[in-house]
């Protein structure tokens, strides 16, 4: 059940950051604002957006990667657990009776 959770997390995270990745501006888009494009009058302020959209993608990859790290802890776990149940040496062998043939059947020249 925590895995499933943790797993829908990590796609939100991961589509969020998509999406906030894509919103984000270019370093060359910081030319044009130099030069007054209007970007004082946008609704976070001069550099407002930038910052809030920079910090906001930081915190969104922090989750990400916290959420990977905690699936592939989940994974190994539940990886290791299975491999106990089929080890081999768990695993009943067969006895050397089982091996012989029978050479009737096996023409001569």
């Amino acid at each position: 059940m925590t895995f499933q959770i943790i797993l829908v997390i990590h796609v939100l995270l991961a589509l969020g950051l998509v999406g906030l990745i894509l919103i984000q501006h270019g370093k060359g888009a910081d030319a044009g604002a130099a030069f007054g494009s209007g970007a004082a009058g946008s609704v976070f302020g001069a550099r407002g957006a930038h910052s809030f959209l920079y910090k906001l993608t930081a915190v969104l990859a922090i989750g990400f990667f916290v959420t990977s790290i905690s699936l592939a802890y989940f994974a190994s776990n539940e990886r290791s657990a299975t491999d106990t149940d089929q080890s081999i040496m768990s695993q009943p062998t067969m006895s050397d009776d089982a091996f012989e043939t029978d050479t009737s059947e096996i023409p001569s020249n």
